[in-house]
């Protein structure tokens, strides 16, 4: 004990040096549990929600994977972890079912771990509720201290009892952890964290924290770093990457950072998400129709098609707005592909605020949509608003809504049908032997015979048939 004591009274203060101290001292306690245990210790991540938890992810298996974890194959590993999401109520159900599920798992291996992290720990009710009925859970932490992960597995291991540690926000940015990447040749890249929007339908804001972005210098450099280690294509990642710059002392813009980021050799493609229709600038849109790198794809999120919805949902723009927006974008990149995001049945919505919505969705034509029924987020301003549609007639409403984007959709993916087109390959194909799946810039899905050799580099495909919301293609030889 005395030698234990004299270990924690040598932990550094400042991060990330903390953490490193902390992922030796787990690593040791891994090490030997394994050779207790007469086989490595296994770990197993769940994400549930977007790509911001995605990226987290990696942050969290590296550093599961630095302190002598080895990857699972399910939730039977001995530490088994859910970063999840509380955007829809629906999320929140799902990890209470798989939290019942684990309990029994847990009950025939005592020495397992199980922890919950992400935004619906920074609800209070969800952690007060997990205390009490799931008592089986180890560790709870929220978004604000991912970093800290090995440093709470080892006081959990330490103290024997559970370990929680929510914090409310954060101004700190912690770097250079280790970090395991699910794909060799593209990664995300968190370019910021928080969201200072507060549209009345999202509890975001109050779970991820305010806008805080990152050095441009360090993003960089990350950057750098990943294209020295073979990405090619980078997705810069941000709960509204347009506000990009503003808190730090020296602001620059997001479309300033694009520039900077095209300049780095090696990187092919710069994708980036989610932007918000407020914030997005002339100079962005200039910066995307010179650019040689970044996609043409741009996630730009509806909501809703009418103007007084919007003002209710507090998105700051019109439909009239939107329209103009998408007008520009479409006159300096004529190819753009343009998906979304629509919500249906947000209070009071009437059968006309619907109308307004398939209006915009017939004008604009997009490549695709995630269409949402509207979930009530207890916190949020919308909880509380009166008229609530009646669930028949959302059910309704979002069926065709869900018909009409999908035709359009079927009908705007034939536009590139019989050429040649550049495809960064991913992945073998998981339904047809001897074929590969791959992106185009547009962010539609290509499939072709080719060799699994091929996987990370860009190929020329003919895309021979469209098939609804991807391609059937073929490899063509490079010249």
């Amino acid at each position: 004990m005395t030698q234990e004591t004299n270990r924690l009274a040598e932990i550094p203060a400042a991060e990330p040096a903390r953490q490193k101290y902390f992922i030796r001292l787990l690593r040791e306690q891994v090490d030997a549990m394994s050779r207790k245990k007469g086989r490595p210790l296994t770990c197993f991540i769940s994400t549930f929600g977007c790509q911001m938890n995605a990226r987290d992810s990696e942050k969290l298996l590296g550093i599961l994977l630095d302190a002598h974890f080895v990857l699972g194959k399910d939730e039977r590993s001995d530490f088994v972890l859910y970063n999840t999401c509380t955007v829809r109520e629906n999320a929140n159900l799902k990890v209470y079912g798989r939290l019942g599920y684990l309990n029994g798992i847990k009950r025939k291996n005592p020495d397992m771990l199980i922890a919950l992290c992400g935004c619906m720990m920074q609800e209070p009710e969800v952690v007060a509720r997990i205390k009490k009925s799931y008592r089986h859970v180890d560790i709870i932490f929220g978004t604000h201290n991912i970093y800290k992960l090995a440093e709470l597995i080892y006081e959990r291991l330490m103290t024997k009892h559970m370990v929680t540690e929510i914090l409310d926000g954060t101004d700190e940015i912690v770097e250079e952890l280790p970090i395991e990447r699910k794909y060799p040749f593209k990664s995300g890249v968190n370019i910021m964290f928080g969201c200072n929007n507060f549209c009345s339908y999202c509890i975001v804001p109050y779970v991820r924290g305010r806008e805080r972005s990152r050095n441009p210098e360090d993003i960089i450099k990350e950057i750098e770093a990943l294209t020295a280690d073979g990405v090619v294509e980078v997705m810069l990642l941000g709960q509204n990457v347009n506000s990009y710059g503003k808190t730090l002392k020296e602001p620059i813009s997001f479309a300033e950072l694009l520039r900077r980021v095209e300049q780095i050799d090696g990187l092919k493609r710069i994708r980036f998400m989610t932007s918000h229709p407020k914030d997005l600038s002339d100079e962005l849109i200039q910066v995307m129709a010179s650019s040689k790198k970044i996609c043409t794809h741009l996630h730009l999120p509806l909501q809703s098609g009418s103007s007084r919805i919007l003002k209710l949902m507090n998105r700051r723009y019109t439909k009239e707005q939107y329209l103009d927006l998408v007008d520009r974008l479409r006159a300096a990149v004529p190819d753009i592909s343009l998906t979304t995001d629509i919500i249906v049945g947000f209070p009071g919505e009437t059968e006309e605020d619907f109308e307004e919505t398939l209006d915009v969705v017939r004008r604009v034509r997009y490549d695709g949509a995630f269409t949402f029924i509207y979930s009530k987020r207890t916190g949020t301003p919308a909880a509380a608003m009166e008229d609530q549609v009646p669930e028949e007639i959302v059910k309704e409403r979002f069926d065709r809504l869900l018909k009409e984007v999908q035709t359009i959709a079927s009908e705007v993916i034939k536009r590139h049908e019989g050429t040649v087109q550049e495809v960064l390959v991913e992945e073998t194909d998981t339904h047809e032997p001897g074929y590969l799946t791959g992106r185009l810039s547009g962010n539609t899905l290509v499939h072709f015979k080719g060799d699994p050799s091929l996987i990370g580099t860009i190929v020329r495909v003919s895309l021979d048939e469209a098939k609804g919301f991807y391609y059937m293609g073929s490899l063509k030889e490079t010249d």
